[in-house]
């Protein structure tokens, strides 16, 4: 409990931190703009958390595209599964949950802050399966198509690391 002793990691440079600012400000905007304009849902609480690992930590394994797809449908489909199966039962989105992260980890596509696409779905009640397409693939397609260019115009590094 007293911790390693480790230090923190180093600080990113100012500009690295101002470019990963307007990043996400690009991305959350022009999915609410999006959402605005066609009257689609397209946002989720969990694009923020996201873009955060996507932009800011770019060679994570939680960054990689497939992760982020994946990821963010598996999650929306568990809680899709739990809702419609199991209407009303308290546990059903601890389940939802639960059968998320045991896919993620089976299918080798972890991104953490799709686990809280369940209780998103949980917290609309009725969610139909297109939540599956708006906004769960367009949004996280949209992340990654925006990461793209962000990344490999901006960095020596390429992005992804891998695809599949």
């Amino acid at each position: 409990m007293r911790g390693d002793g480790a230090s923190p990691p180093p600080r990113s440079s100012l500009s690295n931190i101002l470019a990963t600012v307007v990043a996400a400000i690009a991305v959350i905007g022009g999915l609410s703009f999006l959402a605005s304009e066609s009257g689609i849902l397209l946002l989720l609480g969990s694009f923020a958390a996201s873009t955060l690992i996507v932009f800011a930590y770019p060679d994570s394994p939680f960054a990689q595209p497939r992760n982020v797809i994946f990821g963010h449908l598996i999650g929306s489909a568990c809680g899709l599964a739990c809702t419609h199966l199991l209407p009303g039962h308290w546990w059903a989105s601890a389940l939802a949950v639960g059968a998320a992260i045991g896919a993620m980890k089976l299918t080798r596509t972890i991104h953490p802050p799709a686990c809280s696409n369940p209780l998103i779905v949980f917290a609309l009640t009725q969610a139909p399966w297109t939540f599956l397409i708006f906004p769960t693939l367009a949004g996280a397609s949209l992340i990654i198509l925006v990461a793209l260019f962000y990344h490999n115009l901006r960095r020596e590094a390429r992005w992804p690391k891998y695809w599949l």
